[in-house]
């Protein structure tokens, strides 16, 4: 098996919308099942964080506040997959949860050194 990162993308400006308790409930209660789907086939490696809105970016000497308003998409979070290739784990990507918020995954072949 190979190993893969999903990113998690979604428009910076649904970031900053805030959902009612509910909403926030539901919503993970389906990225739990999502990812309990993913390790009950003993495939998630590691289910990754949600990223904070705010950070750091920094070019050599240079550094600014991030991520930045003017960009579509911010990342919103990570996780680490087994799969047998790209379009296994792209397979397994088309189930996640940000889909339906209007998010996607970026896919991303691990390299083992």
């Amino acid at each position: 098996m190979k190993e893969f990162l999903f990113l998690y993308r979604t428009d910076y400006d649904q970031m900053q919308q805030q959902a009612t308790p509910e909403q926030m409930q539901a919503s993970l209660q389906r990225w739990m099942d999502w990812l309990g789907s993913i390790a009950a086939q003993n495939r998630l490696i590691d289910k990754g964080r949600r990223l904070e809105n705010s950070g750091r970016v920094v070019k050599k000497d240079l550094v600014t506040n991030g991520p930045y308003a003017e960009i579509k998409e911010s990342i919103g979070g990570y996780s680490f997959v087994k799969a047998e290739s790209y379009d296994d784990a792209v397979e397994i990507a088309k189930g996640c949860p940000i889909h339906s918020a209007g998010g996607s995954v970026e896919v991303r072949e691990m390299n083992l050194m």
